[in-house]
């Protein structure tokens, strides 16, 4: 967890503790090159099957309520876990829940975590309680029992409670923390981003985000503090502006799909379907 405010640690030794084991916690490279090279056709894992696993994930995100921690940290472990395993479509949904259970039980308050056969209900697959016993048990040896990433959201929490401490109340105004994460959403649904360092994909948010404003007096302090963030975490200028461009594009595609991105998980009798109806389709959130 991130602490900010008083009593916490240093900004320099929050981000150490994180940077050192960074690597540590990244998905196999080799693995989700695989994936990426993979035809679709029903046989092996492919970008788009994992894309999709991804959003039903969000959309139970969503419909229970959980955090953004809970989220980023599920995804954390499903690219993990899928870039040193190789797995079959059909056992994705198993996986991918099993991924967002191990998530719950370590971010949520206990009085929160649902039962699993609650969680295979909603989510209204077809598999046991015992499968997904079963499955959770082999995720867990192949990672090792490491569960507590240093995903992107602990950067961007990190990051933007340190820039914040450098400008003005006006300035402050500018980065929205709650839309920061929102975007971070979105790119978790993007197979791209698994395979970039989250200290970068967070980095690169905040940059894109501060691009975005048309206040030149208040993005001009910004875009300072920004650069000295960049300086102190050795990232290139070409690396940043690389993945900032993907993350431009990501909410481009997004905000274009979002109306009907709900809708995907869940058939039109899903009981969350009928709380929409009445609370109306949410943005990314």
């Amino acid at each position: 967890m991130i602490v900010t405010g008083p009593g916490a640690l240093p900004f320099a030794v929050q981000l150490k503790a994180l940077t050192d084991v960074e690597g540590r916690y990244q998905p196999k490279l080799s693995g989700l090159r695989l994936i990426e090279s993979s035809q679709d056709n029903g046989l092996r894992m492919t970008s788009r099957l994992r894309e999709l696993e991804v959003k039903d994930l969000l959309s139970l995100t969503r419909f229970f309520g959980f955090s953004s921690e809970t989220f980023s940290l599920a995804i954390s472990l499903l690219d993990r876990f899928l870039s040193v395993m190789k797995i079959q479509p059909k056992h994705l949904s198993c996986v991918g829940l099993c991924c967002f259970y191990i998530a719950v039980k370590s971010a949520e308050e206990e009085k929160n975590v649902p039962l699993a056969n609650d969680l295979i209900r909603i989510s209204q697959n077809r598999f046991t309680v015992s499968d997904m016993m079963r499955m959770e048990k082999i995720i867990m040896e192949k990672l090792y029992w490491k569960v507590k990433a240093p995903t992107a959201l602990r950067f961007l929490r990190l990051f933007h409670s340190h820039i914040q401490e450098q400008l003005d109340a006006e300035s402050k105004q500018i980065l929205s923390l709650e839309r920061l994460e929102a975007q971070l959403k979105a790119c978790h649904c993007s197979f791209v981003f698994s395979k970039i360092k989250p200290s970068l994909l967070a980095m690169a948010l905040l940059c894109f985000e501060a691009q975005e404003q048309h206040e030149p007096e208040h993005s001009d302090k910004i875009s300072e503090a920004l650069k000295r963030l960049q300086q102190q975490l050795n990232i290139r200028d070409g690396d940043l502006v690389c993945v900032r461009e993907l993350v431009g594009k990501c909410l481009a595609d997004y905000a274009t799909d979002r109306k009907s991105f709900f809708f995907h998980a869940f058939p039109s009798s899903h009981p969350a379907i009928s709380i929409l109806a009445i609370q109306g389709t949410p943005h990314i959130k």
